[in-house]
C-alpha cells in the first residue's frame, strides 16, 4: 500500500512540474529536448518505485 502512496504522489509532482514547464515560452527544439527528458524521468520514476532500478535518488515519502 506505501508503494501506491508513493507512486501517486511521485505522479502528482512530476505532473505539476510538468505542467509548469510546459507554460515555459520555448523554442520548438529545446521543447523537444525537455519532454524527451521529462518521458525518461517518468520511466526512471516507475521503475524505481516498483524496485526493478535502484532508486536511491528519489526520498522515500512518509505519511
Amino acid at each position: 500500500m506505501d508503494l501506491i502512496i508513493n507512486l501517486i504522489v511521485y505522479l502528482v509532482v512530476f505532473g505539476l512540474i510538468w505542467w509548469l514547464v510546459s507554460m515555459l515560452p520555448l523554442p520548438a527544439p529545446v521543447a523537444q529536448i525537455v519532454r524527451v527528458l521529462f518521458i525518461i524521468l517518468l520511466i526512471l520514476i516507475v521503475l524505481s518505485v516498483f524496485g526493478i532500478i535502484p532508486g536511491g535518488y528519489l526520498p522515500p515519502i512518509r505519511l
